[in-house]
C-alpha cells in the first residue's frame, strides 16, 4: 500500500507545484504575463537600471487636476444682504447734524462739527439700509464707494453739500465655505486682499497634515475644480481668486505604497513628506528578507503616466488609470544600489519581491515530506489493522 500510495503522491505534488503556498506570484509567471502584451491586464516589464531613473526624472512631472479654470474675477467688495454698514454723514453747514438736533438721532449721539456716525446698518432683504434723513436707500450690490454716493443723492435737497463715507462693518455675503482637514472650519469673508485660496484656508487655521497628503477642492455653480496642495503652494497660477458662496474642502488623502513577498514585513506604509526613494521604501520595512528572497528580481509594479512610458519606449496600452508597468531590479548587482538610490516611489506603488529557488525547493520538500508522513501513518495503521 505503501509503494502504491507515495509514489501517486509525489507525482500529484509535481503536477501541481504551481498550488504550492506562495507568498506572491513566481518569477516565471511575471515573466509569462509581461510576454502577453497584448491581452487586457498584462503589463510591460522593465529592467531598472540608472539610466532608466535618469530618464524617468527628465519628464516634468505632472499635477493631479488644476483649479485655474475656477480663478474669479468677481468683485468680492460688493455689499450684500446681511451685510453691516458703517456710514459717516458730514454736514459742512452744520445744521442738519449739528448743535440744533441736541440729542440722539436713530440712536446714535452726533459729534462735533456737524458730523454723523452711524453704526451697525444691517443691509435689509430688499437690498436696503435706513439713513436718517434720507430713508430707505438701496445699496446691494453696490461698492462702498458707489454706497455712499447713492446715500450723498438721497440727502441732497436736506444738506447742502453732505460728505458721505461707508464701510463694511461685517461682511455676511462676502463669504465662503470652508470644510474639511483644517482647524476652524465654517464660513471665512473674502476682502480685497484676501481672496485667494490660500488667504481663505490660512484663516481656516490652516491643516496639521503634511502639504504632500492635500487636497483642495472649490464647488462652484455644480462643477468641482480639484488640485493637490502642493500645486496651490508653489504655482501661482493654482492660488486663485474666489467668490461669494465658494465651497472649499481640503481633503486628507494620504500617499501610501504596499510591500508583498519576502520583505521583513508585508504592509502598507505612509509616505513620510517629500520624495522617496527606492532603497528608502525598503528600508521601511526592514529591507529583504534574507533567508527567502531572490534578490535579483526587487519589483516594483505601478500605473505608471503614459509621457514617462513613452520615454521608455513603451508601448503598453494605457488603462484609465495608467500604463501598467513592472520595474525590475538586480539587487546583487553593486552598480544597481544607485538605481535603487535614484528611483522614486509613488502613491500606490506596489514593492514586491519573489521567493528565491532555494526557498521555493524547500517548500516543496517540506510538503513531500509531510504527504510522505501521512502515507506512513496509513500503512502503520493498515498493518496494525490487520
Amino acid at each position: 500500500m505503501t509503494r502504491t500510495i507515495l509514489p501517486l503522491a509525489i507525482v500529484a505534488i509535481l503536477g501541481g507545484c504551481s498550488t504550492l503556498p506562495r507568498d506572491g506570484p513566481s518569477g516565471a509567471s511575471i515573466n509569462a504575463g509581461a510576454a502577453a502584451a497584448a491581452r487586457e491586464g498584462s503589463y510591460a516589464l522593465v529592467p531598472l537600471t540608472y539610466e532608466v531613473t535618469e530618464r524617468i526624472k527628465m519628464v516634468p512631472p505632472q499635477f493631479f487636476g488644476t483649479l485655474v479654470a475656477a480663478s474669479s474675477e468677481q468683485a468680492v467688495d460688493l455689499i450684500g444682504e446681511g451685510d453691516t454698514l458703517s456710514v459717516s454723514i458730514y454736514d459742512p453747514s452744520g445744521g442738519l447734524f449739528g448743535g440744533a438736533l441736541g440729542s440722539a438721532v436713530g440712536g446714535v449721539a452726533p459729534t462735533l462739527g456737524g458730523a454723523q456716525a452711524l453704526q451697525g446698518l444691517t443691509v435689509d432683504r430688499s437690498g436696503s439700509v435706513a439713513v436718517p434723513f434720507a430713508g430707505q436707500v438701496r445699496v446691494e450690490g453696490l461698492t462702498p464707494p458707489q454706497a455712499a454716493a447713492a446715500i450723498r443723492r438721497a440727502l441732497v435737497g436736506k444738506v447742502a453739500n453732505p460728505q458721505v463715507l461707508v464701510g463694511i462693518a461685517a461682511n455676511a455675503s462676502n463669504t465662503v465655505n470652508v470644510f474639511g482637514d483644517v482647524r476652524r472650519p465654517g464660513r471665512a469673508p473674502l476682502g480685497v486682499s484676501s481672496d485667494r485660496i490660500l488667504d481663505v484656508i490660512a484663516a481656516a487655521g490652516g491643516s496639521a497634515r503634511e502639504t504632500d497628503d492635500l487636497t483642495i477642492s472649490i464647488q462652484r455653480g455644480g462643477q468641482t475644480y480639484l488640485a493637490p496642495m502642493t500645486a496651490v503652494t508653489t504655482e501661482f497660477n493654482e492660488n486663485v481668486r474666489l467668490q461669494r458662496g465658494d465651497v472649499i474642502n481640503v481633503q486628507y488623502k494620504p500617499r501610501r505604497f504596499s510591500t508583498f513577498g519576502a520583505l521583513n514585513a508585508v504592509t502598507q506604509v505612509d509616505m513620510p513628506a517629500g520624495p522617496m526613494t527606492l532603497t528608502g521604501a525598503m528600508s521601511k520595512v526592514g529591507g529583504l528578507n534574507t533567508n527567502t528572497a531572490n534578490a535579483r528580481r526587487v519589483m516594483v509594479f505601478r500605473f505608471e503616466r503614459p509621457e514617462v512610458a513613452q520615454a521608455l519606449g513603451i508601448t503598453q496600452p494605457a488603462t484609465p488609470k495608467g500604463v501598467p508597468v513592472v520595474y525590475q531590479l538586480d539587487f546583487n548587482d553593486a552598480a544597481n544600489v544607485f538605481a535603487a538610490t535614484n528611483m522614486q516611489i509613488m502613491p500606490e506603488d506596489v514593492i514586491y519581491v519573489p521567493l528565491a529557488g532555494a526557498a521555493e525547493m524547500r517548500k516543496f520538500f517540506e510538503v513531500v515530506q509531510s504527504l510522505t508522513r501521512v502515507v506512513y501513518d496509513v500503512s502503520v495503521t493498515s498493518t496494525l489493522n490487520n
